[in-house]
């Protein structure tokens, strides 16, 4: 989940027109869990085929990308690599709670609470390698570019952000705004309306801009600053310290002005803080990629998700359509240029 700073971090709505023309970096991962979860029957099931595959990544990339594709967005889509040594815990601590939701979920199944059921099988998504190579032929054959991260995805979108070659990167978690990206779109993949957990209640889900530049002016901090806080909120390197939340750790930033002095004045220790540091400041990132965007191959596209996973054939040729009128669009832009 990377750190919660949603407390204190501006941010501005807005709508899928505004990213008109943008490059965006898309954290695939982050992404593609979101469909994992969010895209099921209502007792909880995934999407699957009729041999039993799971389809939910396939069909949130398809139907998803191509509104995004519709809107005159560049998505590009960073994987994650090899995760830092210090996420070990997190890792396993994530994976220990998708085997609860897990359970809890066939619990509620048994006894005929869909509603829980439901709740609780968002939890228990898990990203196994063959989606993600999945999601990659998929991608491809879209026309759309991936790059595979040599190890945090959000590193490495933040990365192509800080040398101009993105827009943005988007991802639910604040993460890039610790690796330096210069905004962070939030909400990206999952705008529309969508029900509460636990509850009868349906929310319209807008995207949000955060540029880290008015972030920092309005905390009154620097990057520097902004990644101390963050060690003090707790990150997927290391878990905080105990009952300090966002705006008190803001707090004791303004007040000390780094975190080694908030530590000595205050009595708290956080192990591996240069190491941590490192991670955000100085992350493992690659410069071999190459983005462009060329014409999706709809007869691949048609036989593998209709021939190869059980899509509707309709379906499919429908969100082709909206990814030609857009490339169509864009041919008649650059056409009106001309005069």
């Amino acid at each position: 989940m990377g750190v919660n700073i949603s407390d204190i971090v501006p941010s501005k709505e807005r709508g899928l027109e505004d990213f008109r023309g943008r490059i965006i970096a898309v954290d695939a991962y982050n992404a593609i869990y979101q469909f994992l979860s969010i895209i099921r029957q209502p007792d909880g099931t995934p999407l699957k085929d009729s041999t039993g595959r799971i389809t939910s990544h396939l069909s949130g990339l398809i139907y998803r990308t191509s509104n995004l594709l519709k809107e005159g967005m560049k998505p590009v889509y960073v994987f994650d690599g090899k995760p830092p040594d210090l996420k070990k815990e997190t890792v396993k601590a994530r994976s220990e709670a998708r085997e609860t939701a897990k359970k809890e979920w066939e619990a509620a199944l048994a006894v005929g609470d869909i509603e829980k059921a439901f709740s609780k099988a968002t939890r228990a998504a898990k990203l196994e390698r063959p989606m993600v190579d999945q999601s990659k032929e998929l991608i491809s054959k879209l026309g759309i570019p991936w790059v595979q991260a040599p190890s945090e995805g959000e590193a490495q979108a933040s990365h192509m952000g800080i040398r101009d070659d993105v827009w943005a990167a988007a991802s639910q978690d604040f993460d890039s705004l610790l690796f330096g990206s210069p905004r962070l779109i939030r909400n990206l993949t999952i705008t529309g309306k969508r029900k509460l957990p636990g509850k009868p209640i349906y929310v319209n889900i807008q995207p949000e801009e955060i540029e880290l530049s008015t972030a920092l002016r309005s905390l009154e901090i620097s990057r520097d600053q902004l990644i101390d806080l963050s060690l003090l909120v707790g990150t997927d390197f290391n878990p905080g310290i105990k009952g300090i939340g966002p705006k008190k750790a803001l707090t004791l930033v303004r007040k000390h002005g780094d975190l080694e002095t908030i530590m000595e004045k205050e009595g708290f220790t956080i192990e591996g803080v240069d190491d941590i540091k490192e991670i955000f400041l100085r992350p493992e990132t690659t410069d071999e990629y190459s983005l462009e965007w060329t014409e999706p191959n709809e007869e691949d596209v048609l036989d593998f998700l209709c021939g190869g996973f059980d899509f509707s054939e309709n379906r499919v040729k429908s969100a082709l359509d909206k990814i030609a009128q857009a490339k169509e669009m864009e041919k008649q832009k650059s056409l009106d240029s001309w005069f």
